[in-house]
């Protein structure tokens, strides 16, 4: 009967935690930052009745205690609130178990949030049910954040499938066209130089995307001495997407080395411009790209098919559907290309 410091021994199935106040535990809820609710336990309409809400839950909401004692959380719920998160959460309370889950909910003035439940039972004496507790916790940033996230790692997988088959037909055509080793060292990493600023320029964006302006400056900022004007870009603010920013880049690239080998730029008094235009098309808004050449060594028609004619009458076609237009006035090479962006792009 007698034992320890205290001389009594309590009761084995005695509760060891001290008892605490009521008006204590209540000042802990309501200063919390989870938002909390306890509820009577009959589940169907029109309960659960909310019996308290602490101060979290209607700073969540937008509800305040008199909107809400008496009433159903049923009220939190709307057209885009998961049937089957709540179709689970019924069959646990149902069994008398605890429920965790997800699911969107309504604000007073009709707006959404993702809400993280944890409903747990208060039973009594007897072991029944007597109470439903349900601590929330605003998590529509934290949903944000992973949407996004799953977001960018599908546009990363895609992109780098892309990229790969870029890279091996940048490989095999570079191959196919080097007279050399060293010409083909020297070739294959300036392709591969203008993948990697393009994608640099992406990765940079946090929606993957890059301006025309940006992708054209990138090959030609080496040139871009505007006392002598020998180059001129001027068109109006288009944003690519990584799809469409790739295959134009490459393009781009190959009218640049282009132009230092035997255009406009292999001469002292050449001269490039570039504009574009978002124009109607017959399946949408497209681009049209107009790279222009003037004052530089005559012009002759290729003997052969380069790389850089592939590029920009295979790889753009084929990649993105652009219809192109390569023109060997007397003046300079005149290349125009129509690139589909779909609608509301």
């Amino acid at each position: 009967m007698f034992g320890g410091d205290s001389g009594v021994v309590p009761p084995a199935d005695a509760d060891p935690s001290p008892a605490v106040d009521l008006k204590l535990l209540q000042a802990a809820i309501e200063a919390t930052n989870e938002a909390i609710l306890i509820t009577s336990t009959e589940l169907d309409e029109p309960g659960p009745r909310i019996e308290y809400a602490n101060p979290a839950f209607t700073r969540m909401s937008g509800y305040t205690l008199k909107d809400v004692i008496g009433r159903t959380p049923r009220l939190l719920q709307g057209p885009q609130t998961e049937r089957a998160v709540l179709d689970r959460m019924r069959k646990a309370l149902i069994a008398g178990e605890a429920f965790q889950g997800e699911a969107t909910n309504y604000r007073k003035d009709g707006s959404t949030y993702f809400v993280e439940w944890l409903i747990t039972p208060v039973r009594g004496p007897d072991g029944s049910v007597s109470h439903w507790i349900s601590a929330q916790r605003d998590i529509t940033d934290r949903r944000a954040a992973e949407d996004r996230q799953i977001l960018m790692v599908r546009e990363l997988h895609h992109r780098v499938k892309n990229t790969l088959a870029t890279v091996q037909a940048v490989l095999n055509a570079t191959v196919r066209s080097a007279v050399s080793i060293p010409d083909f060292a020297r070739m294959l990493t300036g392709r591969i130089t203008s993948l990697a600023k393009t994608h640099a320029m992406i990765t940079e964006d946090l929606a993957q995307a890059v301006l025309f302006r940006q992708l054209v400056a990138s090959e030609l900022q080496a040139y871009d001495d505007r006392q002598d004007g020998r180059l001129s870009l001027e068109g109006p603010q288009v944003v690519l997407p990584s799809e469409l920013a790739v295959p134009i880049g490459m393009a781009l690239h190959e009218l640049t080395i282009n132009a230092i080998k035997h255009g406009a730029l292999a001469h002292a008094d050449g001269r490039i411009e570039v504009t574009w235009s978002l124009e109607q098309g017959t399946s949408g808004q497209q681009l049209r790209w107009i790279w222009n050449e003037h004052d530089g060594p005559p012009v002759a028609l290729p003997t052969r098919d380069g790389f850089g004619s592939r590029v920009l009458n295979r790889v753009l076609t084929a990649q993105i559907g652009a219809e192109v237009n390569i023109d060997y006035d007397p003046d300079g090479l005149r290349v125009t290309v129509d690139v589909p962006l779909g609608q509301g792009r």
